[in-house]
């Protein structure tokens, strides 16, 4: 029977987790602030922003999900909708199935706050050996989470006695995703992977236009490098 961690390991596990999400940091506040005013704006109260940002954990699906409230009922689609936002999730949960193996409970919040950022730390994150590996993944969506819940209940609550414009601040994840994409390069010993990434992205662009190439993109690239599999795992442990 494996042994519960302490109390010291858990603390330990929180306290590595945190700088790996700063960036996210400012980038939730800054984008759940402007989420929380612009429901504010469409004239929601604080109360809207703070428990759909507890409960969905969407960004994107919570930006939509305002003008779903504003316009007639039609749950087909608003289903429709969040699963076209949101199917490179179903490519998320393939890639984490192993690092999710065998961490009872906690598996169960991972895969509800699973969202982009999280995904990207603890797919990348080089975890030390003596860190809990269950509960570092655990603080990281649970830190991620609070930074958007917090941004969006703040943006509803000042929603009202703040007058700027939010025009770019979505900006503010490109820019974040480009870190994170570099710092990955970086740590890469080859980069067939990355620059497969890049290329079939591209490709698909021009084929489908901005609003479809994603999902093609998505399955090109887990075909190719599913195929690619053993070839790239060589190629890391390769010095």
């Amino acid at each position: 029977m494996k042994k519960a961690p302490s109390d010291r390991a858990v603390r330990r596990a929180a306290l590595c987790a945190f700088p790996y999400t700063i960036p996210i940091l400012a980038g939730f506040l800054f984008l759940g602030i402007t989420y929380g005013i612009y429901m504010n704006a469409s004239g929601f109260s604080f109360l809207y922003p703070m428990f759909m940002s507890l409960t969905i954990f969407a960004g994107s699906v919570e930006f939509v999900a305002v003008s779903l409230l504003l316009g007639s009922f039609n749950p087909i689609q608003a289903l429709a909708v969040t699963l076209m936002l949101n199917a490179r999730h179903l490519f998320y949960g393939i890639s984490m199935l192993d690092k999710f193996r065998g961490l009872g409970w906690k598996r169960i919040y991972l895969i509800f706050g699973m969202c982009d950022e999280t995904f990207s730390i603890n797919y990348a994150a080089a975890i030390p050996e003596d860190i809990d590996r269950g509960w570092f993944m655990f603080f990281v969506t649970l830190f991620n989470h609070i930074y958007w819940f917090a941004g969006a209940t703040l943006g509803g609550l000042f929603g009202s006695l703040i007058r700027f414009s939010t025009e770019g601040l979505d900006f503010v994840m490109t820019a974040m995703f480009t870190v994170i994409f570099l710092d990955q390069w970086k740590k890469e010993s080859q980069h067939l992977s990355s620059l497969l990434g890049l290329g079939l992205s591209l490709l698909c662009l021009v084929l489908f236009g901005a609003d479809g190439f994603l999902i093609p993109a998505m399955l090109l690239i887990l075909a190719l490098l599913s195929l690619l599999r053993n070839t790239l795992e060589k190629g890391e442990q390769t010095p």
